[in-house]
């Protein structure tokens, strides 16, 4: 999540910016492609392909909106990232929320869904929302309620929505699932606490009550305030869930806890990843953990993670081949010298669907010093189906980045990966310009680059939309307007022009808020209007 003194720090530290600042679209080879191009902040980027035509991709990400904060952006490319519509902004469902977390996932007749937060951290409340998108990510239908701050009393179960989607074509093929925790930005909130377990079994239309995913002996208990859960759908439609836990009661050890359902989570079976005494208690690391499933094994799950075995912290990985019933000892997965004091994180990993296996995380090895505040880059390893060894570690990212101060507040929290036909689609935020910005990358895994194109320019242009609130029609005062969309509250178009007006009657709506996306030749605005009575 954003918090707002973070926006506050962005919007001072790069005010000038914001106001003056005019992107050239770059073509470049061999480098990577600041996809986004904000002006003042764009994080935790998502990305997925479709698994029936590994030319459609889409990025998600938060960016800043002028006078709508952070919100969710989306650009989708179906030809292989060669061409990318457009980018499409999520309407906020209050003029007060801001926006968080994306993630995204294919159904197999090929619609895509989008899962993040609206949230407003001043008046305690917000919502877990999933949209659909039935032209492959172009446009978004109306938000659908997965989970209010207000569900659970004081827990406010809104943050880190990882979803996944059952693409099995069992008796489950569809169904939605998504996992859910507290947030930190509400402040302290009372123990104990739980992981969250939310489903939808027709496809979005609406989302059932929501459970705990911890049980009684299986317990995340009360010394964990943010137990997130990652979870995955298995190639038979099991759904697996992993979260931490400490219970003294349970284990006298911190452990990881795997919850698993081959009924949609109608019921639940539990087993131990593994335990451990040690922790990481450096808080600027970000340390997330991620489950994989193999698509051509079901029995095969892969749990990554950070761990302190050798004195700094590593990516490490164990691996389970009976449906998460016994697990590996665990594997370092990054080659730099053993207890080098080096600080690797950000992890993430994905499965081909021939079985391939590639990770990533952001790389210290070449900093200058011991801690997480020395400049970094994208690394990674790859293993070949069948095999148990993984390459030499190679680098995603083309320079080293130096640290920058954003990195140390939220908003920066997760990468994200797709490997398709043995080549990887990566996305990260990292600072080289100054600005926190969502970075791309396509290349083989023999390294060599493919198809890199500067994705979208996020020019501000200067518009005036007046009166606002009105009551017969506004008026707007902009250069090179080349189309107008006007939506209601539930993100549906109502108007549409293609032609340049500054002049647009709208006395048929009625009373209440709507939003007016301005398209120019220099960028797209977006503003909250208000139509009053007569």
């Amino acid at each position: 999540m954003l918090t707002e003194n973070l926006v506050n720090k962005l919007l001072v530290k790069n005010f000038l910016t914001l106001i003056f600042a005019c992107f050239l679209f770059l073509f470049l080879n061999g480098q990577n492609v600041n996809i986004s191009e904000g002006n003042v902040f764009d994080g935790e980027p998502y990305i997925a392909v479709n698994p029936q035509n590994s030319k459609h991709i889409l990025v998600a990400w938060m960016g800043w909106v002028p006078y709508n904060y952070i919100a969710i952006k989306t650009r989708v490319s179906f030809d292989g990232g060669q061409t990318w519509s457009n980018t499409a902004f999520i309407p906020h469902e209050n003029s007060a929320d801001q926006s968080a977390d994306p993630s995204m996932d294919f159904d197999t007749d090929g619609n895509v869904f989008l899962a993040y937060i609206d949230y407003s951290k001043v008046l305690d409340t917000g919502f877990v929302y999933v949209r659909k998108s039935v032209d492959g990510g172009l446009s978004w239908g109306a938000p659908v309620k997965v989970i209010d701050a207000s569900s659970d009393g004081e827990h406010r179960p809104i943050d880190r929505p990882w979803m996944s989607i059952d693409r099995s074509g069992g008796i489950y093929d569809g169904a939605i699932y998504i996992t859910t925790m507290s947030p930190k930005v509400f402040g302290p909130l009372p123990p104990p606490y739980h992981p969250y377990f939310i489903r939808s079994l027709n496809g979005g239309a609406d989302f059932e009550t929501w459970h705990y995913l911890d049980t009684l002996n299986w317990l995340a208990g009360s010394y964990i305030p943010q137990p997130m859960p990652t979870n995955c759908v298995s190639a038979d439609g099991t759904f697996y869930a992993v979260y931490p836990s400490y219970v003294y009661s349970q284990n006298p050890l911190a452990q990881f806890i795997i919850a698993s359902s081959e009924y949609a989570g109608n019921n639940f079976a539990y087993h131990t990843v593994f335990s451990s005494a040690e922790g990481i208690t450096d808080t600027l690391v970000k340390a997330g953990y991620l489950l994989r499933s193999d698509p051509v094994n079901s029995e095969h799950l892969v749990f990554f993670y950070l761990g302190l075995t050798y004195g700094d912290i590593d990516v490490f990985m164990r691996e389970s081949y009976d449906k998460g019933v016994t697990w590996s000892d665990e594997i370092r997965l990054n080659d730099d010298p053993v207890g080098n004091k080096r600080i690797q994180d950000l992890l993430w990993a994905d499965f081909d669907i021939d079985g391939d296996l590639i990770v990533s995380w952001r790389d210290r090895r070449n900093g200058t010093d011991t801690t997480y505040e020395t400049a970094s880059e994208i690394w990674g390893t790859f293993r070949k189906k069948n095999t148990s060894d993984f390459t030499d570690n190679f680098k995603i990212s083309d320079e080293i980045v130096a640290y920058d101060t954003i990195l140390a507040s939220s908003g920066n929290d997760f990468m994200c990966i797709k490997l398709v036909n043995d080549t990887l689609n990566a996305v990260w935020g990292d600072t080289r310009n100054g600005k926190l910005n969502i970075w791309f990358e396509q290349k083989t895994i023999d390294g060599t680059i493919l198809n890199v194109k500067q994705l979208s320019s996020e020019e501000i242009p200067k518009i005036e939309i007046f009166p606002n609130p009105f009551v017969f029609e506004i008026n707007i005062k902009a250069k090179d307007i080349r189309r107008v969309v006007i939506f209601n509250q539930e993100g549906q178009q109502i108007f549409v022009s293609q032609n340049y007006l500054n002049k647009i009657k709208l006395n048929f709506l009625p009373p209440g808020s709507y939003y007016i996306k301005i398209i120019t030749s220099s960028g797209n605005y977006t503003e909250k209007i208000i139509k009053t009575s007569d």
